[in-house]
């Protein structure tokens, strides 16, 4: 196994953004807390013990008791979860969709980074207990977007109905798919354990929060995971407080859209990435998911026929906790208040709308947790590894898009020089004299000058260009070589990582894959890792 790194900056993937956030540019320090570092989370966790209730340890502890009764879970989870009920005990989060089968790759990434971060802190901090804790979006109601992975250029794809919570649906259906995937592969021992691993989880189980559960303890019960689902009434209990300043007061609405306008105008470069609702709750009953509205001195439901006044709705929060669903917006304040979380590890898109949060849970009086960007990888196979060595061809170029990858390549190859450059620097040395001649003569002829010049310069760039392309057409079987080995590993032109399912890479490596994804994956090392298995 060979570990390589580079910057997230130079990977030409990661926004602006977040590339200033790794910076710490000035700028952008009034929209977080503490940055990621190992001496950072002393302060941390001094925060968090001075504000988080004994009395929230111990429904969080009986709410996973539940939650676990009909899992068969690790001694380490077991020892984790009863952890969590002394106040020496802080979590550190990242959180995911109950994509079919995982999903995407970086679901894996995620959840390392969260465990080995765990273990860091642990080293540092030895007299604290640190648990690593999967929170799964079990609310969430994209059904689109969770319902299919990709497996071998093709997308397995759950094809049916859905409405509300996915969490709440039944595993209906997952038959044809599993008997897709099975069709789709051998016998082997890793083939066996792929399709153990499918079966087990949505054939034997009822709902998708069951089977992800299963899923994801059978991935990582042994590394002592966590793993927490929010739609539970004991623990939104506790977030009926922050509901109803979020509800009738709307501050979650005024100060996430103030932290959002600031943090536009710090650069054009920063697209913000959510937008608060007035109210950012939804109503979650009888297989419904909708946003909760004000509708003069009424509320409403979307699209459904629910209707309170405020104290009438007061009650209903009250009485029925579990009903109101957090969004995008207050779901990450609904994570902070029912767990002694020091860390959220999210990717670059969940980190852009987290630093729009910082404001409105400094007025809520609950400690903002630091921002883990996760692990991000590239996964080369030995095979693949003798390609690119073979072709000459640099672990930086790889991340150049496809075009330029190519030209750069094709001129560094090529036993002729299509760089055209040092032309063009004579050619305008030499228009340099001519325009101060114009000058000295005759200034209505600077004009004619400068559109030979322009003429001239046009010109040399397409003879450039042609050239490279008869280039290309006579290097054509090496353009293509490297075109294929750049979409075996960067697929439709993105990162492997959003791609790609473990599944592809468990047939070859088996559980040989997550253990070298635990050694590789440094959550605090700031860049892209580049694994070659």
């Amino acid at each position: 196994m060979d570990i390589d790194c580079l910057p997230f900056h130079k990977t030409g993937y990661f926004s602006t953004l977040i590339c200033d956030y790794l910076e710490q540019k000035d700028e952008l320090k009034p929209f977080y807390n503490r940055f990621p570092t190992l001496d950072n989370f002393e302060g941390q966790i001094e925060e968090k013990a001075n504000s988080f209730p004994d009395a929230n340890r111990e429904v969080l502890y009986t709410s996973l008791q539940n939650q676990y009764a009909n899992t068969k879970t690790s001694k380490k989870t077991e020892e984790h979860i009863k952890q969590l009920k002394e106040p020496i005990t802080f979590t550190v989060v990242t959180g995911h969709q109950l994509n079919l089968f995982t999903g995407p790759l970086y679901f894996l990434y995620k959840i390392i980074s969260t465990i080995n971060l765990s273990l860091e802190l642990k080293k540092k901090y030895p007299k604290y207990n640190f648990v690593p804790v999967y929170w799964m979006a079990t609310e969430d109601h994209d059904f689109d977007e969770i319902n299919y992975f990709n497996f071998k250029g093709k997308k397995l794809r759950w094809n049916r109905t859905a409405s509300g919570a996915v969490g709440h649906l039944k595993t209906d259906g997952l038959q044809e798919v599993f008997q897709t995937l099975a069709h789709e592969i051998g016998s082997s021992t890793n083939e066996e354990k792929l399709k153990s691993l499918f079966e087990e989880a949505y054939l034997k189980h009822d709902t998708l929060t069951e089977a992800t559960r299963y899923l994801a303890n059978e991935l990582f019960g042994d590394n002592g995971l966590v793993i927490v689902d929010g739609d539970d009434a004991d623990l939104k209990r506790l977030l009926i407080p922050y509901a109803k300043q979020d509800i009738f007061d709307q501050t979650s609405f005024h100060k996430v859209s103030e932290a959002a306008e600031k943090l536009g105008a710090v650069s054009n470069a920063y697209t913000i990435q959510v937008n608060p609702r007035e109210i950012n709750y939804f109503y979650l009953r009888d297989g419904i998911r909708e946003r909760i509205i004000a509708n003069g001195d009424q509320y409403a439901v979307v699209d459904a026929d629910f209707t309170w006044s405020k104290i009438e709705l007061e009650k209903e929060l009250n009485d029925f906790p579990e009903r109101f669903s957090p969004n995008v917006i207050a779901r990450p304040l609904y994570q902070e208040v029912i767990l002694p979380n020091l860390c959220y590890i999210g990717g670059g898109g969940e980190l852009a709308y987290w630093l729009e949060l910082k404001t409105m849970f400094e007025a809520m009086q609950v400690p903002f947790p630091v921002l883990l960007l996760r692990n991000s990888a590239l996964v080369i196979t030995e095979k693949q590894s003798g390609k690119l060595e073979k072709m000459e061809v640099s672990i930086p170029d790889l991340f150049l898009k496809q075009n330029s990858f190519i030209n750069k390549k094709i001129r560094s190859i090529s036993n002729i020089d299509i760089d055209f450059s040092p032309q063009k620097e004579l050619l305008t040395e030499h228009f340099k004299q001519l325009h101060e001649l114009a000058a000295q003569t005759d200034a209505s002829f600077l004009g004619a000058v400068k559109a030979q010049e322009v003429k001239q310069l046009k010109g040399l760039a397409h003879l450039e260009k042609r050239l490279l392309k008869a280039q290309k057409r006579k290097l054509k079987d090496h353009v293509v070589r490297m075109t294929e080995i750049q979409n075996e590993l960067f697929p439709g032109q993105s990162l492997q990582e959003r791609n790609f399912n473990f599944s592809e890479l468990y047939l070859e490596y088996g559980d040989d894959l997550i253990t070298a994804l635990f050694k590789a994956l440094k959550p605090l090392s700031g860049e892209f890792t580049i694994l070659k298995l």
